[in-house]
């Protein structure tokens, strides 16, 4: 039986300066009275981690771990560094016209697929492209930053000790009940609610909401039928993406147990001992019990726990879609998976694709080489050659990669494979869903791009603190430079824009970046 609901009425939604939009909300409380949920034992089968090992120490702090491989984290001495996929060092300085310095790092946290939030003691940074960039609202937000979460339709959400904040279409708002902040959350993550719609969930004065979009810029925060007993208290959340034909799911790591819910509802999970860490990216769940690591793939529906990894007190500083997590153990830091998969780049897990042609790329993790390297579409193989493993192959010079075509590719739903395999007879893959969505007018600049920089550029690609891009030559002459950025969410600087600008900007560059 479904928990009886109150409903409260809903607050009046106002505009609060300077750009702080106060989102209408309606609250909706659960009382916990369904029956205590189903046991679902795990059997973990042990396997040796492949590990990438980095020179650089990291602190014991959260990280954001790049599905493309690498990522951005906290060094012991308090720096901000990038790191790539074989753990080597790159590139990462603050942006000349940022006006604050960077000071000490105190966490790094995930905006979207190539996007991460760098919180010091000075201030809030964007990384981008090796530059750390002031956000124009950080003066509004502060420091003090709980968790981050990216829901569904493309907002970043913000758990700050001020309140529930979101970033979409630059602007950033604050998330209001009977005109009061929803402080106190400790925890947060992206994930279906109850009913199937894209949900946030958060944990907050001891109990477990989830907010969901009931009209354009109008939210319900609900309560849950989640079966926490009394006393039982919400530790960590963790949402897992959906898959080819399955839909995401949120686990509830709390005071006593590890709580999963998907279609079939309520479950607790049993793993050989207590976790006290759980992080989650794409299909994958990393839980660390004591000085244990266990993985749960959610395609494979199979658990395991990680082996062969060197002593010392293991934290888990960040994860990724590809089934990698980050971890420092005693004063090492390093990358583990279960196998060594393939990275893509041009698309990322969960991508609307609106091109006909994308340049897909299969970066391969340090160590053996396979024997040969697959890219998987709806049942046809294409064996990829070295060493740029290229989904499209290369062109006539043997040197550019060539685009892969996706116009035969009917609209909706599809899943990338990329499958190494090895002179053992053993295989590594990565799997990405995404949506092809293709547009079927030729977007202009003037009709179509000029509106979205005027909107959502110009106030930092005019003069700064970004180059120049106010007129259509500066556009066309960095027309893939955009295009990355803006598909990778990684620009604008302000949050990403929805999904119908990025389509446009897409479409417009792979159609010749007409006038």
């Amino acid at each position: 039986m479904r928990p009886r609901q109150r409903h409260g009425s809903p607050t009046v939604a106002r505009f609060l300066p300077p750009s702080l939009l106060l989102l209408s909300a309606v609250l909706f409380s659960a009382c916990g009275e369904d029956a205590p949920p189903g046991s679902d034992p795990a059997k973990p089968a042990s396997f040796t981690a492949t590990q990438v090992t980095t020179a650089q120490s990291l602190a014991a702090m959260p990280g954001f771990a790049d599905q493309s491989g690498g990522g951005i984290f906290a060094t012991a001495g308090g720096e901000a560094v990038r790191l790539r996929l074989d753990g080597t060092k790159a590139a990462l300085a603050a942006h000349p016209r940022n006006k604050a310095q960077l000071g000490a790092v105190r966490a790094t946290f995930r905006l979207g697929p190539h996007s991460a939030l760098v919180e010091t003691d000075r201030g809030l940074f964007l990384a981008d492209q090796g530059w750390l960039i002031e956000p124009l609202w950080q003066e509004v937000l502060g420091t003090g930053i709980v968790a981050t979460a990216q829901t569904a339709d493309g907002a970043a959400w913000i758990a700050h000790p001020t309140g529930l904040f979101q970033i979409q279409g630059g602007v950033l708002a604050s998330l209001k009940l009977s005109g009061l902040p929803l402080t106190g959350i400790t925890t947060m993550t992206a994930a279906p609610a109850e009913d199937g719609l894209a949900g946030l969930w958060f944990a907050r004065e001891g109990k477990l909401n989830v907010v969901v979009a009931s009209a354009p810029g109008v939210y319900q925060v609900r309560g849950t039928d989640a079966p926490l007993a009394g006393g039982e208290t919400v530790q960590a959340l963790a949402g897992l993406g959906a898959g080819t034909g399955a839909p995401g799911e949120v686990w509830v790591l709390t005071s006593t147990r590890l709580l999963r819910r998907n279609t079939d509802g309520w479950s607790t999970v049993e793993l050989p001992s207590q976790p006290q860490q759980m992080l989650g990216a794409g299909r994958y769940l990393w839980a660390r019990a004591g000085d244990r690591l266990f993985t749960y793939d959610a395609d494979a529906k199979v658990w395991g726990s990680a082996e062969g990894l060197p002593s010392g007190p293991v934290t888990l500083l960040a994860a990724d879609e590809s089934g990698c997590a980050w971890i420092r153990v005693g004063d090492k830091a390093l990358a583990i998976s279960q196998t060594p998969a393939p990275r893509v780049t041009g698309m990322h897990q969960g991508m609307l694709v609106v091109e006909d042609g994308l340049v897909v790329q299969a970066q391969l993790p340090p160590g053996n080489a396979p024997k040969s390297v697959h890219f998987q579409l709806e049942g046809q193989e294409v064996q990829a050659a070295g060493p740029s493993y290229s989904f499209g192959g290369l062109e006539a010079d043997g040197e550019t990669l060539r685009a892969f075509s996706f116009a035969n590719l009917t609209p909706g739903g599809h899943t990338l494979g990329v499958v190494s395999r090895f002179e053992d007879g053993t295989e590594a893959r990565r799997q990405l869903p995404f949506v092809y969505q293709p547009l079927t007018t030729t977007p202009s600049y003037a009709r179509d791009i000029r509106p979205i920089h005027e909107a959502r550029c110009a106030k930092c690609h005019t003069t700064s603190p970004g180059r120049p891009l106010n007129t259509y030559e500066l556009w066309k002459s960095n027309a893939q430079s955009i295009n990355a950025a803006v598909r990778d969410l990684r620009m604008p600087a302000d949050g990403p824009l929805d999904q119908q600008g990025i389509a446009l900007i897409q479409r417009w560059v792979s159609s010749g970046a007409r006038p």
